[in-house]
């Protein structure tokens, strides 16, 4: 067989993925949400994908809602999806940042098995407290959480959530004593805290900003390197000298490891300008959340710089899910 026709032959059997590059997406995508439908993570999802859709051929972006195993199982399907550009997902502080240090086994490499296609956005927590807990200030709160040490619970949406990990990050810092009381979800965490059965939490604005513009709790302290614009008079836990201590959620998009160049490059492209659409801009807002269009290889580099940072918060709590 001549040169050239061991080339054609080896051309003709290639992956449909490698040969369809240049008219990729020729179908529709599916895109993995390992949460629930109506959470804030499948909304933004939706809000994102649709202003994604002219800018891919107006091939339709199918949302996909696998929750579960503090979304293993999600991730788990995308890292062993063909890397074609059909099957991309929704990634949070869990898959890229936590459970490789919360588990001791995951079935996927964060850091191996998937592309990185580029960051969305990211959103502080706020330290909140039941109205009538008796520390007006942050000041006065962590007086009286060091003066009462194992007195003082906390609520969460559960084991290893970012809320959960920024209230251990934080008793780091202060050399405070505050009981972890996980709950199913952010909702019911809330619920009690706003009830007054828990008198704390640290709470994500897309779901804290509506009860504490209400009074329905009261913020101490945001956990990002700036004041927000939504509650401007809300000082930052560093202002209040708790150094290093920033705590927030951040989301992005990954594919299957092996996505050619060019789909990569036309998907962060559809990306970054549909964060800046009007309608996904709204939403971004509502949710307090801040924008982060970039490239892959910035998405990376944070997700790993952030793995880095929780390892270490993880490991000195000694928090393990399994």
């Amino acid at each position: 067989m001549q040169r050239r026709d061991f080339i054609a032959l080896a051309a003709g059997m290639a992956a449909p993925w490698a040969r369809a590059q240049n008219g990729w997406p020729a179908q529709q995508i599916r895109w993995v949400v390992p949460y629930p439908a109506g959470g804030g993570t499948d909304v933004l999802a939706r809000a994102i994908s649709e202003a994604m859709r002219p800018l891919l051929n107006q091939q339709p972006i199918v949302v996909d809602n696998r929750p579960g195993a503090a979304t293993n199982i999600g991730a788990e399907l995308v890292a062993r999806a063909r890397p074609d550009g059909y099957t991309v997902m929704s990634a949070d502080n869990a898959v890229l940042a936590f459970n490789e240090h919360l588990f001791s086994k995951l079935p996927f490499s964060p850091e191996k098995d998937f592309s990185y296609i580029g960051a969305f956005g990211r959103f502080p927590l706020a330290l909140v407290v039941h109205p009538e807990f008796p520390a007006k200030t942050f000041k006065d709160f962590l007086a009286w959480a060091r003066a009462n040490p194992g007195k003082l619970n906390y609520a969460s949406p559960g084991n290893g959530s970012p809320h959960h990990l920024a209230m251990e990050l934080f008793k780091t810092r202060t050399g405070s004593f505050i009981t972890h009381i996980p709950y199913r979800g952010a909702a019911p965490a809330m619920q009690d805290v706003m009830g007054g059965q828990v008198p704390c939490m640290f709470l994500d604005l897309p779901a804290g900003l509506p009860v504490i513009q209400s009074g329905k709790v009261r913020a101490l302290a945001i956990g990002s390197a700036r004041r927000v614009s939504q509650l401007p008079d809300l000082p930052t836990l560093a202002e209040l000298g708790v150094k290093d201590s920033e705590v927030y959620a951040f989301q992005g998009l990954l594919g299957p490891a092996g996505l050619p160049a060019e789909v990569v490059a036309k998907l962060n492209g559809a990306v970054n300008q549909a964060l800046r659409d009007p309608g996904v801009v709204k939403r971004m807002q509502d949710y307090g959340m801040e924008a982060q269009p970039g490239t892959p290889r910035q998405f990376l580099d944070m997700a790993r710089a952030e793995s880095r940072r929780w390892g270490q918060v993880i490991k000195a709590a000694g928090v393990k899910l399994d």
